[in-house]
């Protein structure tokens, strides 16, 4: 276990089973710190399940971490959510589960966390021994408390507590409801601790008494059991989970200096309005008088010169007139019905997922032009057997993303016979059981930087990986 996160679930003193959940470790690449608490609703196994299930989904997801971090957390939200919704439509003991979660990446490095909020759980930073609420909780009772409507003690108290207007499973489409997922970014400077919760914990114990506990002695690990003690102390009520992480950086010191001291003043002060002072002598100084004959023949030369031009200039279009210009015919690039439709779908598509299926695509789909992606995100899953080929005539890409692209997955599709299968831009490409078949380069990446600017960092060569799990598309 790392010194500096730690996270900790408990049944609490009145349930019978733990429907929390929860997720403290770094990515694969050790470059971020995930932080996550869930917490499952609909009863004793739905709750669980739920719960569960958007854990995998982000720790999946969140392997690696690149490009644009809160369009990731967004996606990587959705998708837990579509999960969820699936999982329950084939089982009726399941119909009514759902989750809630808080979802925090740490970048301690460069002293900067993101994150992703859906329902009570929450999210609070301590800096310099003040406890501050990040998130807002998705219930009635929660707006009246962070609206200023309620206090903390009657939110606590409140009989619809836990009435909440948010929560994974119950939508299947929350991608295309703007602002579902709460997000958000801030510093986390040297000496920052971040606490993520679930509602066990929230409604026994108040800001004060976790306040106390955050800044006492001890270490992380110390901090977090006594938190739980906190709640199960005061009855138990809930489940109660707590993952804290701290930027363990020591604070920069900034020596103090000395103003500097103030020049001597002459004792001549210099008025700057003042006229200059002339040298002694005659009153009048003679001015030596410029002949005209010079002028002259400047402006005779500039006239020569000048017609020189217009003559030039008339006999170069002369001879153009004469010469007759051939035009280069370009040849007209005929697309196929598939592809039109797929490119106009993308360009219209409203949300930031599309479902591709063979029933209303003709196999395979023969690209004779780049398919175009430019949404900042999207998510792009295929249902049965999708496979992008090359026309004969076409060399170019089979999909390019453009620079505007953060985060852009495929999933489950094959491309056949392309130079290149996929151009992309910086780290905004994500690739789940994808198949190349003949293709000289399957992804070609450029990487944009700013110009004439000191670049720092490395490329992510090792993020992608061969899934011996899944079976090749013919």
């Amino acid at each position: 276990m790392a010194n500096n996160f730690f996270g900790i679930t408990d049944i609490g003193k009145q349930r019978d089973n733990n429907e929390d959940t929860f997720i403290a470790q770094k990515t694969d690449d050790d470059n971020f710190i995930i932080a996550c608490v869930i917490d499952g609703v609909g009863g004793y196994a739905g709750g669980e399940v739920a719960a569960d299930i958007a854990r995998e989904c982000i720790v999946e997801q969140l392997s690696y971490i690149a490009g644009d971090i809160i369009p990731l957390l967004v996606n990587t939200v959705a998708l837990a959510n579509q999960r969820i919704y699936e999982k329950k439509q084939g089982n009726r003991q399941l119909e009514n589960m759902a989750c809630v979660l808080t979802l925090a990446v740490i970048d301690i490095p460069n002293n900067q966390f993101y994150y992703a909020h859906v329902g009570d759980t929450r999210l609070y930073l301590l800096r310099d021994n003040s406890l501050i609420k990040i998130s807002k909780d998705h219930s009635f009772v929660g707006f009246l408390e962070d609206s200023g409507r309620l206090t903390e003690e009657a939110a606590m108290d409140h009989p619809k507590r836990n009435e909440i207007s948010k929560a994974l499973g119950f939508n299947p489409h929350i991608s295309k409801e703007p602002n579902f997922v709460e997000t958000g970014s801030s510093p986390f400077l040297p000496g920052d601790i971040l606490l993520v919760c679930s509602d066990g914990l929230t409604d026994l114990v108040d800001k004060n008494q976790m306040t106390k506990i955050l800044t006492s002695s001890g270490s992380i690990q110390d901090k977090g059991e006594k938190l739980i003690q906190a709640a199960n102390s005061k009855g138990g009520k809930d489940n109660v989970t707590v993952v804290l992480v701290n930027n363990d950086k020591k604070p920069r010191q900034h020596s103090a200096t000395r103003p500097a001291t103030v020049a001597n003043i002459p004792d001549e002060i210099i008025d700057p309005l003042a006229q200059p002072k002339l040298p002694d002598g005659p009153a009048t100084i003679p001015v030596k008088q410029r002949s005209s004959r010079g002028t002259m023949v400047v402006l005779f030369i500039l006239l020569a010169l000048a017609l020189a031009g217009f003559l030039w200039q008339f006999w170069l279009n002369y001879q153009l007139k004469q010469t007759p210009v051939k035009v280069a015919v370009k040849p007209v690039k005929v697309k196929n019905a598939g592809e039109i439709k797929l490119q106009d779908t993308i360009n219209k598509l409203k949300g930031n997922t599309l479902i591709i299926s063979e029933a209303d695509y003709k196999q395979p789909i023969v690209l004779s032009d780049t398919l175009r992606i430019e949404q900042d995100s999207l998510y792009i899953k295929a249902k049965g057997n999708i496979i992008f080929k090359r026309d004969s005539a076409y060399n170019g890409p089979g999909i390019s993303l453009t620079s505007n692209c953060k985060y852009i997955v495929l999933d489950s599709v094959a491309f056949d016979g392309f130079r290149v299968a996929i151009a992309t831009r910086n780290d905004a490409l994500v690739l789940k059981h994808v198949v190349f078949s003949n293709c000289v380069s399957p992804v070609q990446t450029a990487y944009i930087f700013p110009d004439k600017k000191y670049i720092s960092g490395r490329l992510f060569g090792g993020m992608f990986k061969i899934d011996t799990l899944s079976k090749p598309t013919k």
